[in-house]
C-alpha cells in the first residue's frame, strides 16, 4: 500500500515510515524542509516537498492520486504561537481530509490527543495571550479538526487520541477505549497502532484514546465497535 503521512518528518511519522516500509509498503512523508529529505529515506520513506500552510486542495490531491491511506500527524509544534495551531493542527487536517476525498483515498487516520474536547471556549481564542491560551487554542484546534473529519462519511476514518508522548521503547501492548484513565504511551507504539489499523482494516470510524497497556495491539483494536 502506498501511506501518505503529512508532518512526516515528525517523531512518530518516522517510526511509522520505519514500520511501513519493514512491512514492505510504501511510504510518503510531506514535509516543508526539503533539508528531511534524507532523514524520510533513512526511515525507508520517500519524501514530497510541500507546504501544507501554501498548498489548495487541487494541488495536494494530485500528489494523493492512487495513495491508499492518508495520516496526518503534522503539527505547528512548540513554541509556535496560537495562530498556528489553527493553520496547521486544524486547517491542515482539513486541508488533507478534502484533498483525499476529491482524490478517491478511503482511509484517513488522524493523530489526536487525549482530552482534547475539554478545551477551555472562552481562553480558546485568538490573540492568545500566554502560555495556557495557547494550549488552549491547540486544544481546540485538533477537537475541531476531529469533528471534521468525524463527519465525513465518505472516508474510513480513525482517530487515534493518545496520551502523554514518550521516546521510551514499544512495547506493543496498549490500552484503548473512548476514554481510558490519563498515563502515558510511547511514540513507538503509537506508530504502531497506526500501522496495524491501517494494515489489518480495523477501527474504521472509531476515535478512541490510546495510553500504555497490556493488550497486544491488533487485539486491542480488535474490541474497539464500530
Amino acid at each position: 500500500m502506498r501511506i501518505v503521512i503529512a508532518g512526516g518528518h515528525g517523531k512518530i511519522a518516522q517510526l511509522l515510515e520505519r514500520r511501513l516500509a519493514d512491512a514492505g509498503h510504501d511510504p510518503v512523508g510531506i514535509v516543508r524542509n526539503p533539508d528531511h529529505t534524507s532523514d524520510l529515506e533513512a526511515a525507508g520513506a520517500r519524501a514530497l516537498v510541500l507546504d501544507l500552510e501554501q498548498a489548495d486542495v487541487e494541488t495536494l490531491a494530485g500528489h494523493l492520486d492512487g495513495a491508499d491511506a492518508v495520516v496526518f500527524a503534522a503539527g505547528g509544534g512548540g513554541g509556535s504561537g496560537a495562530e498556528r495551531k489553527l493553520t496547521i493542527d486544524r486547517d491542515g487536517a482539513v486541508l488533507l481530509a478534502d484533498a483525499a476525498e476529491k482524490a478517491g483515498v478511503g482511509r484517513y487516520v488522524m493523530v489526536s490527543a487525549i482530552g482534547t474536547d475539554d478545551f477551555d471556549a472562552e481562553k480558546a481564542q485568538l490573540p492568545a495571550e500566554d502560555d495556557d491560551a495557547v494550549y488552549q487554542v491547540y486544544m481546540r484546534a485538533k477537537s475541531e479538526a476531529d469533528a471534521d473529519l468525524r463527519a465525513r462519511d465518505g472516508l474510513d476514518w480513525t482517530v487515534v487520541r493518545p496520551g502523554g508522548l514518550t521516546d521510551d521503547p514499544g512495547t506493543g501492548q496498549v490500552t484503548v477505549g473512548q476514554t481510558v484513565e490519563r498515563g502515558t504511551v510511547s511514540r513507538a507504539d503509537v506508530a504502531e497502532v497506526i500501522a496495524t489499523a491501517i494494515i489489518e482494516g480495523t477501527a474504521v470510524k472509531t476515535q478512541f484514546e490510546l495510553v500504555s497497556g497490556e493488550t497486544p495491539v491488533s487485539d486491542a483494536l480488535a474490541t474497539i465497535k464500530y
